[in-house]
């Protein structure tokens, strides 16, 4: 697991050259004198140019850092940052000596957080909302969103619920489809907000070319929704806001998150997705990520996957006999039954993308998506294997 953010191991020259915001890194010793000027050149070698507007370097090599010029502001980043890449792109606070890494050129994928707030507040919430005013988060959103590189293939927007946002939502989007127009748009939702069919109406208005919302349905049955988002009438919202979605032609994932609450009626909510939502673009049965509220509640959720794998198996047939796109995350090749295997895809975002031991002599490795960092930690199937190449 990679740690994107921490503190600096020592900082100088920052009193009269303040930073407090976002700073794109680079080792290109030919940027332009005014691109120069605003970025953070990452010193990995000698022969350390001039012109940058900040210098960095990881702690093993902090010795190659231009010290005590005049002008020049320099920070040492501790030896876990090692991953920071040219074209990444940070947000430090040279006050407070801290650092988060917002951007990773090199990542599969790229996620941006919208808002810590939520009208959920479900079993197994990775990211337990906050009641707070955060919409700093969103300031910064939108400053890092025309800094980042016009190839970056899709872009992942997330919470707690970017719904709530409302209209600022809507001009995010603009935005993105203004400076990113190649780079496909993937956001989570609980979709309660799109059951107000005049912003489904100004969502759908953006028409931007590549736009997926992903909407969790944990059931067909309306009391076991609920009970999981702890949120009354979620269910009836959520249904009528993919309703409203696809009325106006947008495209929308159901995401399924399988444990103890979900799993026993899996069936029923494929065949309830066939005979009801069969228009949906997709539906996406998921594992579950043992962090935030799942590991306070981990006791009536966990259900090992290898004891469900008839139970998923049945839902993917139902799913597949429908015709529906289905896919199957964070689920390890080994758990899964034969026929459930080809519908497994390598979902987990690579900075928190980790294999157990026993992986490391399975052919089949490099097809399986491994887990979640918290998985290897605090819970995971009895039923590792190694299993041959496909």
């Amino acid at each position: 697991m990679l740690d994107l953010s921490g503190k600096f191991v020592a900082q100088s020259g920052f009193a009269d050259k303040p930073l407090h915001g976002l700073v794109r890194v680079s080792t290109n010793v030919h940027l332009p004198k005014p691109v120069a000027a605003t970025t953070a050149f990452l010193c990995e070698g000698p022969g350390v140019p001039d012109g940058f507007g900040y210098y960095l370097a990881l702690e093993s090599k902090r010795h190659l850092l231009p010290w005590g010029k005049p002008g020049l502001a320099t920070a040492v980043l501790p030896n876990s940052a090692g991953f920071v890449r040219d074209g990444d792109i940070i947000r430090c606070s040279s006050q407070t000596g801290t650092y988060r890494v917002l951007f990773r050129s090199q990542a599969r994928h790229t996620t941006l957080l919208l808002t810590e707030r939520c009208n959920h507040y479900c079993l197994m919430c990775s990211q337990p909302p906050r009641d707070a005013d955060d919409d700093w988060i969103m300031d910064e959103v939108e400053r890092l969103i025309p800094m980042l590189p016009i190839s970056v293939p899709e872009i992942g927007l997330t919470g707690g619920e970017p719904t709530l946002h409302g209209e600022r939502l809507i001009r995010l989007l603009e935005q993105l489809k203004r400076c990113l127009p190649r780079t496909g748009v993937h956001i989570l939702s609980n979709g309660r907000r799109f059951s107000d069919i005049a912003f489904v109406q100004a969502y759908a208005s953006v028409k931007h070319p590549d736009l997926m919302v992903g909407i969790p349905v944990y059931s067909d049955d309306p009391v076991r929704h609920n009970y999981v988002v702890q949120a009354d009438h979620a269910f009836d919202e959520t249904i009528a806001g993919i309703l409203n979605l696809k009325r106006l032609k947008q495209r929308v994932e159901i995401r399924v998150v399988l444990h103890r609450q979900t799993i026993d009626r899996l069936p029923e909510l494929a065949e309830f997705i066939g005979r009801n939502l069969l228009f949906v673009d997709k539906v996406a049965l998921m594992g579950l990520e043992i962090t935030g509220f799942t590991r306070g509640n981990l006791e009536r959720l966990w259900v090992d996957p290898f004891e469900y794998k008839e139970t998923l198996e049945q839902a993917v047939s139902i799913l597949s006999a429908y015709r529906v796109p289905t896919a199957v995350y964070n689920h390890q090749l080994c758990v899964v039954t034969e026929r459930v295997r080809p519908f497994c895809v390598k979902s987990i975002s690579d900075w928190k993308n980790e294999y157990l031991p026993t992986c490391a002599l399975c052919e089949a490795r490099h097809q399986c998506g491994g887990f979640f960092s918290s998985s290897v930690k605090y819970r995971h199937s009895d039923h590792i294997r190694v299993m041959p190449s496909a």
